[in-house]
């Protein structure tokens, strides 16, 4: 069959651009990846072979081989895995199905575009080799495929690129590089056995390499070992050697691995640049057996939020890869946990579906639900690990300098890292997981009118409640300006009372599911009448009495001129420094919930909230006798939609009123 040229998708010309002109720093990245792939491809037939043993045709060993070859500059990744066919060559080298392409360019066009990290984080690991290639020529048949239904794929790595069908007697793919002048230390084989130790020592296939012996050069006078030799040099024997540890690492005793091979492995399998925040590797035994390496991240994937993105561990089943992203063995709220479960139990031919009935996926899912909690808990005891002051003392008496261990040491403010990154999908799991919502309560971390950081949690909270408070008050908000500036805030300032500050998304949702905690029940300061209890004297409660009273009259006033907007008005002791705030019902739904509903595009119900206003503050009492009380009461209840970041529901008619009364 003849040649077929066809183009390249425009993103992929687009990236191939940046790949041979952009990416410079970190060149080895290449052979990580491309040795991934034929690792995956050979996962791939492992797990088409479950229902069709045929596909391992004579070679049931799987493996991949790297070789190279100095005179013809070639370095060449070969796999015996599922392999491709002609149409699936053009599909997935010619095209990239991946949603974060254009991120990825984005981001790799900018101020990080040195970084060959990135280009594993976006799916498009073949494309690496064009940093030290100027040609690549891979050659594949399909597991299954008669053998003259080879195809070879062939491209410089510019608009286009080259298809022909060839016989090829062997299945999987072999992937050849042609390297450019500047990249013989990729034809060294101590160098390349030195980057598949550090990058792909994990996989569970051997990866071989032609051995090498050292070879003395000819004598320059035949027979007379005193008139010298040519120079020696490094041959190759014909013997293919294994040169990684060729066992996946989770099922190595914890012992013989290396922090640094987790690390390894860990950006392996997530494609990230940076090191985890912490890991665990476990060995569960009892109802289900199972083997469990689970990583958290440091950074949040740029995809966190996107919900058509699968997320999960990996599966395999007595070590035979089974898919990639098993969601059903964590929950949703942890979908950034990275890592690997191997179960004992689960057949080998399990699919998505059956996941989700399995009784012994739920016990999977319970305990790994568990580990993962267990490692954000011991971040969170060691997040501000500082001896008391008697410790100190008593350690500087001992001639003893340091007492915190260094691995106490190195969690020293992860947890703040990982909150930063992941506490709002940390609190999904209120909504989410009820077994463990307390433990999930006991990790959450808030604002306050304390803290401006994100660092104060409930129990710490409860520990500085004044005497005679009985709630852990807090307020939401679209900011923490926002929040910390809120009128509902003047009374709980005034008697030094903190509030927590909820400035995320999700609080409002979240916090519907937690109405209390180790007993003490949650108020938001902006629902329900203000009611301090024992913090509020006798005299303050006589005070607002009289006024409720004496104004009985003006309220009637104001609420028959707001009667479209409030659903009540009433004098309120929680202002001290503003004219009037709104609130509502202890039982109805808040105005910032309803408020994201609908930027969501979901229907609210039509709130209609009561307007408090400050007996003592002048522009209430301007209001009584007031010629233009009509439009005072419209710019009070607006000014107070407005301080809680509402929008008015004419904004034009606000504006002229409030023109009218400056000239």
């Amino acid at each position: 069959m003849s040649k077929q040229t066809h183009s390249f998708q425009a993103e992929v010309a687009q990236l191939l651009h940046l790949v041979t002109h952009a990416l410079y720093s970190n060149k080895e990245i290449f052979l990580r990846e491309l040795v991934s792939n034929a690792s995956d491809a050979c996962d791939k037939l492992r797990f088409e072979a479950l229902n069709n043993t045929a596909l391992y045709e004579d070679q049931p060993q799987l493996e991949v081989r790297v070789s190279f070859d100095q005179a013809a500059r070639t370095l060449t990744i070969a796999d015996n895995g599922i392999g491709m066919s002609q149409q699936e060559a053009i599909e997935h080298l010619g095209t990239i199905a991946k949603s974060g392409t254009k991120d990825f360019m984005r981001k790799l066009s900018g101020d990080q575009q040195s970084d060959a990290q990135l280009i594993g984080q976006f799916g498009v690991g073949f494309y690496s080799g064009y940093i030290v290639a100027d040609r690549i020529t891979v050659e594949s048949r399909r597991a299954g495929l008669p053998a003259n239904e080879g195809v070879r794929w062939a491209s410089g790595g510019t608009g286009d690129f080259e298809v022909e069908q060839i016989t090829r007697a062997q299945r999987g793919t072999s992937v050849t590089l042609h390297l450019r002048d500047d990249a013989d230390e990729y034809l060294n084989a101590w160098k390349i056995k030195q980057i598949i130790g550090k990058y792909s020592d994990h996989i569970s296939l051997p990866i071989l390499m032609e051995k090498e012996e050292w070879k003395d050069g000819e004598l320059l006078v035949p027979g007379d070992e005193n008139g010298g030799r040519q120079p020696g040099g490094m041959v190759k024997t014909g013997e293919w050697e294994t040169v990684n540890q060729a066992s996946a690492l989770w099922t190595r005793p914890k012992k013989d691995v290396t922090q640094e091979q987790y690390q390894e492995f860990y950006r392996a399998i997530s494609h990230d640049s940076e090191n985890p925040l912490t890991w665990a590797h476990n060995r569960v035994e009892g109802n289900a057996e199972y083997t469990q390496l689970l990583f958290i991240p440091a950074k949040a994937p740029f995809d966190l939020w996107n919900r058509d993105k699968k997320a999960g561990v990996k599966l395999y089943v007595k070590r035979v890869f089974i898919m990639d992203d098993a969601e059903a063995l964590l929950p949703s709220y942890l979908r950034f946990v990275k890592g690997v479960i191997d179960s004992a139990d689960l057949p080998l031919n399990v699919s998505r579906e059956l996941l989700q009935e399995s009784r012994d996926v739920k016990l999977i899912r319970e305990g790994s639900t568990k580990r993962v909690l267990s490692m954000l808990e011991d971040l969170a005891r060691h997040d501000q690990h500082l001896p008391a002051a008697a410790d100190a003392a008593a350690a500087d008496a001992d001639g003893v300098t340091d007492v915190v261990s260094e691995d106490d040491k190195a969690k020293e403010g992860k947890y703040s890292q990982f909150y930063a990154e992941f506490g709002a999908v940390l609190k999904e799991g209120l909504g989410e997981d009820f077994a463990n919502r307390e433990r999930l309560a006991k990790l959450l971390r808030f604002a306050s009118t304390t803290s401006d950081g994100a660092t104060v949690s409930f129990a710490d909270y409860r520990a500085r409640m004044k005497p005679g408070q009985d709630a852990i008050y807090y307020i939401t908000a679209d900011t923490l300006a926002a929040a910390k500036n809120s009128p509902q805030l003047e009374v709980f300032k005034k008697k030094g009372i903190e509030v927590l500050l909820m400035t995320d998304r999700v609080d409002e949702w979240a916090l519907n599911y937690l109405t209390e905690f180790d007993g003490t029940p949650l108020q938001s300061v902006a629902k329900g009448a203000v009611d301090l209890g024992d913090l509020q004297d006798e005299a303050e409660k006589k005070a607002a009495e009289e006024a409720a009273e004496a104004f009985k009259p003006l309220l009637a006033k104001l609420k028959d001129a707001l009667k479209d907007k409030a659903d009540d008005v009433r004098v309120t002791t929680r202002l001290v420094d503003s004219p009037a705030c709104l609130v509502v019902k202890d039982d109805a739904m808040s105005n910032q919930l309803a408020r994201l509903l609908k930027q969501a595009g979901q229907a609210a119900p039509e709130i209609k909230p009561v307007l408090e206003v400050n007996a003592e503050h002048p522009l209430v009492r301007k209001l009584d006798g007031s010629v233009h009380f009509h439009d005072l009461a419209h710019i009070l209840f607006d000014q107070a939609l407005l301080a809680e970041g509402g929008l008015p529901e004419d904004p034009a008619a606000y504006v002229k009123r409030v023109n009218a009364l400056l000239v």
